[in-house]
């Protein structure tokens, strides 16, 4: 086969894979209402009967209430829009989330792998960033009315600088299920768990810091 002939094979190839690598696919209709009752398992869910649709389907109280920021060691908690509390996502390809952080709480590094996330703080003050590939750190302190975008799949963080009073934010996320994957959790309290001497070499650790970093962390 011929050098040139190979190449335009592979540049082919490459254009097909980036034009089928989008986040989700885009409706073929006006509205995909969620049939959460359906027995079918598809990539997202089966769609009620137009004719059925209601504006309740289509609105949510699922962010109005503050999220129990004591439910883990870290401080913080993220209310999502699902279909299960406002159907009528299904398909959109859009997520809504509420971000309560305590005072000296973290979201701790993580990712989304299937979608990019943009932040507007509501209250408080918040310090987020991400790290890229070349593991350049973008930071920025953010105030209420501040907003901030984080590229979809990239480690990010966000943490409430003030000790005492509690932070607010609003995030929109570019898939109907962006997934989210904590670094050091991911790591070390996966299940069945890495083998340590991965993570001695990994980290740089001793045995007993990773048996100390895996009781932290719950494992």
């Amino acid at each position: 086969m011929e050098i040139s002939s190979l190449f335009l094979q592979i540049f082919l190839g490459l254009t097909l894979l980036t034009g089928l690598a989008k986040s989700d696919p885009d409706p073929l209709q006006d509205y995909c209402i969620a049939d959460t009752k359906s027995p079918l398992s598809l990539n997202g869910a089966p769609c009620l009967n137009p004719t059925l649709a209601l504006s309740s389907h289509f609105t949510t109280s699922a962010l109005a209430k503050p999220g129990d920021t004591k439910a883990n060691q870290f401080g913080f908690s993220v209310t999502l829009t699902t279909i299960a509390n406002m159907p009528g996502i299904n398909t959109m390809g859009i997520t809504m989330a509420r971000v309560d952080i305590a005072g000296n709480g973290l979201i701790p590094p993580h990712s989304h792998p299937r979608a990019s996330e943009v932040t507007i703080c509501l209250q408080g003050a918040i310090l987020v960033g991400f790290v890229d590939t070349s593991n350049r750190l973008f930071t920025q302190r953010l105030e209420p009315g501040d907003s901030f975008v984080f590229p979809r799949g990239l480690i990010h963080f966000l943490y409430n600088t003030d000790s005492r009073k509690p932070a607010l934010a609003v995030s929109g996320l570019s898939s109907q299920n962006p997934g989210a994957q904590i670094a050091s959790r991911a790591a070390f309290v996966s299940s069945p768990p890495i083998p340590d001497v991965i993570l001695e070499k990994a980290f740089q650790i001793s045995p007993r810091e990773v048996a100390e970093i895996r009781k932290n962390l719950g494992g």
